[in-house]
């Protein structure tokens, strides 16, 4: 890489941030769409190495902005963050599925608890969510997007451009009709925006109260993801006679959202939208910049 790229790099890092994310993760998980390949483990694979994108474009611009890779790296190992933290990133997830299923069965949602799946599998979809899953994603959006518009935005803001960026990510999802994105109607796909901007409130939450550790943030993600598992919703009963109801799967995807938009509600009241956290946020330390790094890259 010439030193000139390098510079401008290092002027422009969200832009060059999203350009090469969205870039290695449209180029892997579009070629997958177009390809017809159908819904396998394969597949899953390899959309989830697309899922990469965000990570592979926080490495390249730290590096060429002359941060530090190892400082960067270590979020996701940053374990330390106590009892109390991990009980809320292991345990909130559990809150917020039982919280949408008594509102989904208050609401007449129909229920077949012969249908619900072993207990166990959830530590092998909260695993694999971590790395693989969704979680890897986090290294690149609140590893290293998140910071950068903290220093000059409120956490609130930040979360909120976070989330827009991390949803039009996920375009070539909605291309691919073979995945669960692709398959949705318009409403389920408009909620699903709803639970993506709640969700990045709630990911920011979780990355400042624990002083920046991404591995709280990708097993919390992950916890929350594993819970439509054990969504009590029954599928056959959602499409009688084979034949989708849209009005109770309206009803399903509306309480499985409802607890991520009270909670993300209730921390920007209780901690407020400057920080939405009792402590300071990580700035540009957490990837080697240090706080008199520039900061004309996150413009």
């Amino acid at each position: 890489m010439t030193s000139s790229l390098r510079s401008w790099i290092d002027r422009h890092r969200l832009a060059s941030f999203l350009a090469i994310t969205y870039t290695f993760t449209w180029v892997i998980q579009g070629a997958i769409a177009a390809s017809g390949m159908e819904a396998s483990w394969t597949q899953s694979i390899l959309i989830g190495s697309g899922g990469f994108g965000p990570p592979v474009g926080a490495a390249v611009v730290i590096w060429a902005s002359g941060g530090d890779l190892r400082e960067w790296v270590g979020q996701f190992f940053h374990w330390r963050i106590g009892a109390k933290w991990w009980a809320i990133a292991l345990g909130l997830p559990l809150v917020i599925l039982i919280t949408g299923s008594l509102a989904f069965v208050t609401l007449g949602g129909p229920v077949n608890l012969r249908s619900f799946p072993f207990p166990g599998i959830y530590l092998f979809a909260l695993a694999w969510g971590t790395v693989w899953g969704g979680g890897q994603e986090d290294l690149g959006w609140r590893g290293f997007m998140l910071p950068l518009l903290q220093e000059k935005y409120s956490a609130l803001a930040s979360s909120l451009a976070v989330g827009v960026a991390w949803a039009g990510w996920h375009l070539p999802l909605f291309l691919n009709a073979t995945t669960t994105h692709g398959a949705w109607p318009l409403s389920q796909q408009l909620l699903w925006l709803v639970s993506i901007l709640a969700g990045s409130i709630l990911w920011t939450w979780m990355y400042n109260s624990t002083g920046g550790s991404v591995l709280a943030v990708a097993m919390f993600h992950a916890g929350v993801n594993a819970m439509g598992i054990f969504h009590p919703a029954d599928t056959e009963a959602l499409a009688p006679g084979g034949v989708p109801d849209p009005l109770l799967n309206l009803l399903a995807e509306v309480t499985g959202a409802l607890p991520l938009v009270i909670l993300a509600l209730l921390f920007v009241v209780v901690y407020g939208a400057d920080k939405l956290s009792n402590h300071e946020p990580p700035g540009l330390e957490v990837v080697g910049f240090g706080r008199d790094s520039q900061t004309t890259g996150s413009e």
